[in-house]
């Protein structure tokens, strides 16, 4: 058997399947075989699989791009969100800053107030303290006058201070870095601090400023004490000051337009007036005591006639000694007992060579019996001044001073004022 037979055999033959395309008067004609329709079924697939692997990628690419730019604008959704809050944060701080500074600024310029308030004070007291100091006044419940250095340098400190508070307040400005704006650091840094430094010089500006009230007041009260001692001298000596100062007061014209009295003048304001007050009132009863006759004639020499009625020498009946006899050599000095101005310089009746002083007041002074006299009517003469020489000139027994005290031409004793002037001598010197 051939071929056919084995064909037929082992199954018939497949048909061919022919592809005929015409074009015209041309046909041609293709046989499309198996391994044809496999290649192009094959590629067909490959085609679709590709064509929905990339329709795949596509679709998965664009939800992969939209999920990215949905997080990246939640990403910058969230900075902005962030960048926001920052910025209110500052803007916050920036405020509670800038209302701290408007505090901490205003503790500054009522400290400079303070500050320039004692400087002022300063001066008004260093010329009442040197005045104090030369009225003979000291205070020893303060520092000695070698810590005045030290309490100026006090009080200038409170000026540093208030620089110190500003330069705190220009150096404390927002940082560039958003994060190193903490509230809490940026108070301790400017209105903490600042408030500490403010606290400790208004304490320090209080304790000089309670120093110097103190040392006012005690000042005040010495002087007072003072003028009240010699005040009373002067009294027991028939020498009112109060009218002294009455009559002074008379003699000076006073006057001007109407002001409405000052009500808001401060304690330490007012115990400045009380102290200068009281030093003036001092320094007057001081220069009325400096002036009046409370000095000696005749410093260490005896007194051998006294004030009084006594046997006249001449005579031998009674008759008032009207003045002091002190024993003298001829030749040594008499000096003027209080200043004043000459009035006698000459020969009077029974003095021989007589000097009187006028001291005010309607009180004068009589130097007798003088061998020289070395002063002229009119000259101004002061408190120990050698106005002439003892001698034995006029209704005379042998050489000595004779010193009389007289109130409007009256005599008095002048043991009365010699006695003063020794109770006045520690309040003069």
């Amino acid at each position: 058997m051939g071929k056919g037979s084995d064909s037929r055999v082992f199954g018939k033959r497949a048909q061919q399947h022919v592809l005929i395309l015409a074009s015209g008067d041309k046909i041609r004609h293709m046989t499309i075989r198996p391994w044809m329709a496999g290649l192009v079924f094959g590629s067909l697939g490959v085609f679709a699989i590709g064509y929905l692997a990339a329709t795949s990628y596509l679709v998965i690419r664009d939800d992969l791009i939209g999920a990215t730019m949905a997080r990246q604008a939640r990403m910058q959704h969230e900075y902005e969100d962030r960048i926001a809050a920052l910025r209110a944060q500052l803007d916050r701080i920036t405020s509670r800053q800038l209302l701290d500074q408007q505090v901490v600024e205003q503790k500054v310029e009522k400290l400079l107030e303070q500050q320039d308030a004692l400087f002022s004070r300063h001066g008004k007291l260093g010329s009442l303290l040197n005045r104090a100091e030369e009225s003979g006044l000291t205070d020893s419940t303060v520092e000695p006058k070698a810590d005045t250095k030290e309490k100026q340098a006090s009080l200038s400190g409170g000026r540093d201070a208030a620089l110190v508070i500003r330069k705190l307040l220009s150096a404390e400005k927002p940082a560039a870095s958003v994060a190193a704006l903490g509230y809490t650091p940026l108070r301790e840094n400017m209105a903490d601090r600042a408030d500490r430094v403010f606290s400790k010089v208004t304490l320090s500006l209080k304790n000089i400023e309670k120093e110097q009230l103190v040392r006012i007041n005690n000042l005040a009260a010495g002087a007072a004490e003072t003028a009240d001692a010699i005040a009373t001298i002067l009294r027991k000596t028939g020498v009112s000051v109060a009218t002294a100062e009455t009559r002074d007061k008379a003699e000076e014209g006073v006057g001007g337009p109407y002001v409405a009295p000052q009500l808001n003048i401060s304690g330490f304001d007012a115990s400045l007036e009380e102290l200068d007050a009281q030093l003036s009132r001092l320094e007057s009863v001081r220069e009325t005591a400096r002036n009046l006759p409370f000095g000696n004639p005749a410093p260490g020499h005896p007194v051998t006639s006294r004030y009084g009625n006594r046997i006249d020498p001449f005579l031998g009946r009674l008759a008032l000694h009207a003045g002091i006899d002190f024993k003298a050599e001829t030749g040594q000095p008499v000096k003027s007992t209080g200043s004043g101005k000459v009035t006698i310089a000459g020969p009077a009746a029974g003095y021989g060579n007589l000097v009187e002083v006028d001291h005010g007041q309607g009180i004068t002074t009589r130097y007798g019996h003088l061998s020289r006299i070395l002063v002229r009517e009119g000259d101004t003469v002061a408190t120990g001044d050698v106005i002439g020489r003892a001698g034995s000139t006029g209704r005379s027994t042998g050489p000595h001073v004779h010193y009389e005290v007289r109130r409007d031409s009256n005599p008095v004793d002048p043991v009365h004022f010699l006695n003063a002037g020794m109770k006045l001598g520690s309040y003069l010197n």
